[in-house]
C-alpha cells in the first residue's frame, strides 16, 4: 500500500503547498521539525503538531499492516506445508496399507505391552501413558513414549515373541498376541538370586542400609537388581529381569515404513538416546563415492561425553546400513576462545609503559638543557 499526502489526517489542500518546499512524502512529512511547518503560510503550531503526528501514525499503521501481511502469508506458508506433509503421509498409507512386511524393512511400530495381571508398562504414545497412569515427563522428554524403531527379522530389536509375531503382520494391522517368557522376558534363573550378608551389602552400597525394592548395581559388573528380601541378617538380591518368568500381553501395530536415508541415520540416533527435537542439530553429510558418512555433533554436545553413544551408532550404521556406509567419521568444532590477560602480563606492561615515559621525560629534560 503506498502512502500519498492526502492520506494525512486534516492537511487536505496544504499538501500542495508542502510539496512546494520539499516535503512530497509522508515518510518526510513525519520527520519534519514543528519550526520548519511554522514558515509554510497557513500552518501554526496546534496544526503543525497534528500533522506530523497524523504521519507518524500513518506509516505506523502501515509497518503494523505489512507485518500483518508478513505474519499471514508466513502461516499460510507452515499451513501448506503441514498439508503438504499430511497428503504424502496419505499417499504413503495408501500404498503400504495391506501389504505385508518383509524382513529388512525399516518400520516404525506402535506397541503396548501389560502383565497378565493388566499392569501396563510400555506404550507408545504420551497419550497412552496418561491413560494408563504410567507418565513420567522425564522420560517424555528423553522421548520414551514413542514408537518403536525396528528392522523387519533382526535381533536386537524387540524380544524373540515380537520379532517373529512382526514377520507375519501387515501395514496398518492391529494385531494381539501373548509371548511365553520363554520368548519374552526368560525363565526366573535361581542362579540369578545372590545373598549377601548386611555388613558386606553396606560396604557395597555407600555405608548405606539396605531396603526392600532399591535398585543395586554390582560393582565391577555392572549387573542391576532389586533387593528383593532381608532375611536373618542377609540381603537377598534377584537379578533378574522384574518381567522374567512372566508371558507378556502385547497389541502391535506397524505404522510407518523409513525409507528416506537421512530419516534412517536419525532413528538411530534416537534409538540411541540422542533427544528427538536434538536429531535435526546433527549435521549429516554423506559422500557417495566412498560410502563415508559424516556426522558434525553440535555445540550443545560438544562438552558431553559421547563416546559409548557415537560407538554404537556407528556400529549400528556399519550393519544395518552396511550396503551404503563404510566409514563413519564424528566431527567436532572447538572454536577458539579468548584468552583472558593475566594480572601478570598486565602489570608487566603498565610498569614498560611507565619505564617508557619516565625515559621519554629524561629525554626531554636533556634537551631543555
Amino acid at each position: 500500500m503506498s502512502l500519498k499526502l492526502e492520506d494525512v489526517k486534516g492537511l487536505g489542500k496544504k499538501a500542495e503547498d508542502l510539496r512546494k518546499v520539499g516535503i512530497d512524502t509522508v515518510e518526510k512529512l513525519a520527520n519534519t521539525k514543528v519550526d520548519d511547518l511554522l514558515k509554510i503560510k497557513g500552518i501554526g503550531k496546534a496544526s503543525a503538531d497534528k500533522f506530523i503526528i497524523s504521519a507518524k501514525e500513518l506509516i505506523n499503521g502501515e509497518s503494523v499492516e505489512a507485518k500483518e501481511l508478513s505474519e499471514s502469508a508466513a502461516l499460510a506458508e507452515e499451513d501448506k506445508k503441514v498439508k503438504d506433509e499430511l497428503k504424502r503421509l496419505e499417499e504413503k498409507r495408501k500404498k503400504l496399507e495391506g501389504k505385508k512386511v518383509e524382513n529388512n524393512d525399516f518400520v516404525l511400530v506402535k506397541i503396548t505391552g501389560k502383565t497378565q495381571r493388566g499392569t501396563i508398562f510400555r506404550v507408545s504414545s504420551e497419550e497412552d501413558a496418561k491413560k494408563a497412569g504410567i507418565y513420567d515427563e522425564q522420560k517424555a522428554k528423553q522421548g520414551y513414549y514413542t514408537p518403536e524403531f525396528v528392522i523387519v527379522g533382526k535381533p536386537g530389536f524387540l524380544n524373540e515373541g515380537l520379532t517373529e509375531t512382526l514377520q507375519d503382520m501387515k501395514f496398518f494391522e492391529k494385531k494381539s498376541v501373548r509371548v511365553p517368557p520363554s520368548k519374552a522376558f526368560g525363565k526366573r534363573d535361581p542362579q540369578k538370586i545372590e545373598r549377601i550378608g548386611i555388613a558386606k551389602f553396606r560396604k557395597l552400597n555407600e555405608g548405606k542400609n539396605p531396603e526392600i525394592g532399591q535398585e543395586f548395581i554390582k560393582k565391577g559388573t555392572g549387573q542391576r537388581g532389586v533387593v528383593a528380601n532381608i532375611l536373618q541378617g542377609r540381603v537377598i538380591i534377584d537379578y533378574n529381569h522384574p518381567l522374567a518368568g512372566q508371558s507378556i500381553d502385547y497389541n502391535l501395530e506397524v505404522i510407518e515404513k523409513v525409507e528416506e536415508f537421512n530419516e534412517k541415520i536419525e532413528y538411530f540416533m534416537i534409538s540411541k538416546g540422542i533427544p528427538k527435537e536434538n536429531v535435526k542439530d546433527f549435521k549429516i553429510n554423506y559422500n557417495k563415492d566412498d560410502k563415508s558418512l559424516e556426522i558434525t555433533i553440535p555445540k550443545m554436545f560438544v562438552f558431553q561425553n559421547l563416546t559409548y553413544i557415537k560407538f554404537g551408532l556407528a556400529l549400528d550404521l556399519q550393519t544395518h546400513m552396511s550396503d551404503e556406509i563404510n566409514d563413519v567419521k564424528f566431527i567436532e568444532i572447538y572454536e577458539k576462545m579468548s584468552i583472558p590477560e593475566s594480572p601478570t602480563d598486565s602489570i608487566n606492561q603498565k610498569v614498560e609503559e611507565f619505564n617508557k615515559k619516565q625515559e621519554e621525560n629524561a629525554e626531554n629534560e636533556k634537551n631543555k638543557e
